[in-house]
């Protein structure tokens, strides 16, 4: 009988056999759950790979998609290669309508509007490019403030013109003072050398007149230094720091105080170095002008007491002559803008720079003229504390140049007929205590008057406090200072000054007084066109007592009647269709939009 080979357990073998016979089963056992583990972990990975894919194809990424259009609650997206359209510029996506994988992105959509949203701030705070980003915005409040507290405007700077400002400013950081391009030129002066080979060409502003003609000749100036690749400097002994942060990020626009020409300062009408009294020795001199050049300087006169020979300075051939020369010293009280939209050398340049030509100050203003944080603060806590919450804000601006001490009926009245005609104020019911038409929910007017005189001010406040209005309007009156004199000299004067012009700027109706650049700078930084109470004569109120301005722009009072190119006396008013002559001074000029022609 065969034996069989299967033994028991406990037969026939040692101790150590039946140990590795008991272990076995354990070991077995063990590994048929290796093998399971990793089963199990193979189907878990899969699994996560197929929950990971489906959420992909359900949920595409956000920035594949731009908002469309948002209506009733509901985020319309426009894909990238998904599904069909749906009309009204909706966009189907993977067979959803507005709704992506089954979940409407609204969490998403606000993100992308929230950035938006603050590109369009930045935007803003930047005057659409006009200003450069980088600056200490705590050294200077105004500068990114005035955005929030102008109305929104139309008027946007072209792509050319920001281009150009970034331009002159990588020129003023490399020529203004101390530079080593400055101290190169400035030894020009010292030593009276030719002026070849030098890197840069500047105009020095002095100053002239008043706070309102100081801003508005700057500002031509400086347009004037765009034009001529020149750079600015104002006359340090100016103190404008008080009342204007720098306008160029890396460099000083004011003349230092160590400047080693010091008889510039005495410069004027009988100066020898006065570019007009050049012209007129030239013309008996043989070989003319160019006999006397080249030149290290020139003083250029352009005040309202010029003469014919100054303002040939406003003719091309001149400016030809003026190219070679690095200092150019320059007094006026002008804004001469107008004339240089009469000149071919530059408007060419102008029409790039303003393709609407008569926002030149409203831009040239909103970049060169921040408050200073002083003056800043004047403005912000009078307007947040009393204009603010205004349904609307009307300005009254009202120069007088009377010799005698105001106010004057005759004044009075030009300003309540002009504001009740044009419907910008209310008539007053002066025989009912009270009006059943006055609506306690309805948000009042707000009137700013701003005069050296205190008695306009008392005079409207007390009519509109002691009658109510026939249409139940409520009007509330305010001034925030009255100087009863001009005090150029004074500076806390000139800084209500400024607070006042920049106040006025924040209206939604403008009233200005005829040949006042005070009202000028206010409708220029406010982009207004105000309406402008004719000048009275006799002490009469004139009949009709304003009109509408023709653009923003401010009026050049002193323009050269002369045709350079024809050598004779002309019109300028007359010579081309965007240059008219002032709704207020019938002899002077200013720059009209295309809507004006």
């Amino acid at each position: 009988m065969k034996r069989s080979t299967r033994q028991e357990p406990d037969q026939g073998n040692s101790a150590a056999e039946r140990g590795t016979r008991l272990r076995s089963p354990v070991k077995k056992l063990f590994m048929n759950m290796g093998r399971g583990t990793v089963i199990l972990g193979g189907c878990l990975v899969v699994l996560s790979l197929f929950v990971t894919l489906s959420f992909v194809y359900q949920d595409p990424p956000l920035g594949r998609y731009t908002i469309n259009s948002v209506s009733s609650g509901q985020n319309l997206y426009r894909g990238s290669g998904f599904g069909g359209d749906l009309g009204n510029g909706r966009k189907k996506v993977d067979g959803f309508d507005g709704v992506i994988g089954g979940r409407n992105l609204e969490g998403e959509a606000k993100e992308e509007n929230e950035n938006s949203q603050s590109s369009d701030e930045l935007n803003d705070k930047l005057l659409g490019g006009l200003l450069s980003d980088g600056f200490d915005e705590r050294t200077c409040l105004s500068r990114y403030q005035s955005a929030s507290y102008h109305k929104k405007s139309q008027l946007r700077p072209s792509a050319y013109l920001i281009d150009r400002l970034r331009k002159y400013e990588a020129l003023h950081k490399k020529c203004g003072p101390y530079t080593a391009s400055y101290n190169k030129t400035v030894n020009l002066l010292k030593s009276g050398s030719s002026s070849e080979n030098v890197d840069c060409q500047y105009v020095v502003w002095m100053a002239n007149s008043g706070l309102g003609n100081k801003i508005l000749s700057i500002a031509s100036a400086f347009l004037y230094a765009l034009l001529s690749n020149r750079i600015l400097l104002v006359d340090g002994r100016v103190d404008l720091a008080y009342l204007f942060c720098e306008p160029f990020p890396e460099g000083s626009w004011l003349l230092p105080p160590d400047f080693p020409l010091n008889q510039f300062k005495d410069f004027n009408t009988n100066s020898p170095e006065r570019y007009g009294h050049m012209l007129k020795l030239s013309s008996k001199k043989e070989g003319g002008l160019s006999s006397l050049f080249p030149l290290t300087f020139v003083y250029v006169h352009l005040s309202h007491d010029y003469d014919e020979h100054d303002k040939l300075f406003f003719c091309d051939d001149e400016q030809i002559l003026l190219q070679g020369v690095p200092w150019l010293f320059l007094r006026t009280d002008n804004y001469f803008v107008p004339s240089l939209f009469l000149m071919p050398k530059f408007v060419e340049e102008l029409s790039r720079l303003f393709p609407e030509k008569d926002t030149v100050f409203y831009h040239m203003g909103r970049y060169l003229f921040h408050p200073a944080n002083a003056v800043w603060g004047m403005i912000t806590r009078f307007y947040d504390a009393y204009l603010a919450h205004a349904e609307e804000r009307i300005g009254i601006q009202i120069r007088t140049f009377d010799t005698r001490k105001g106010p004057f009926q005759h004044v009075l009245d030009q300003i309540l007929s002009c504001a009740r005609n044009m419907e910008i104020l209310p008539n007053i019911s002066p025989h009912e205590p009270v009006t059943s038409l006055h609506d306690p929910k309805r948000r009042p007017k707000a009137v700013l008057i701003t005069s050296l005189s205190g008695g306009y001010f008392e005079w409207i406040r007390n009519m509109y406090w002691a009658h109510p209005t026939v249409n139940g309007e409520i009007i509330s009156v305010y001034q925030p200072s009255h100087e009863e004199f001009q005090q150029t000299e004074k500076e806390i004067h000139n800084m209500k000054a400024l607070a006042e012009m920049y106040l006025l700027s924040l209206n939604d109706i403008l009233i200005t007084s005829a040949w006042s650049t005070f009202g000028y700078v206010a409708q220029g930084l406010g982009g207004i066109r105000p309406w402008i109470l004719y000048k009275p004569e006799n002490d009469t109120a004139p009949d009709p007592p304003c009109r509408r301005a023709m653009s923003i722009e401010p009026c050049f009072h002193a323009p050269p009647f002369y045709d350079c190119k024809a050598k004779v006396g002309t019109d300028t008013g007359k010579l081309v269709p965007y240059v008219k002559h002032c709704e207020d001074m019938s002899w002077g000029l200013k720059v009209v939009g295309k809507d004006d022609l």
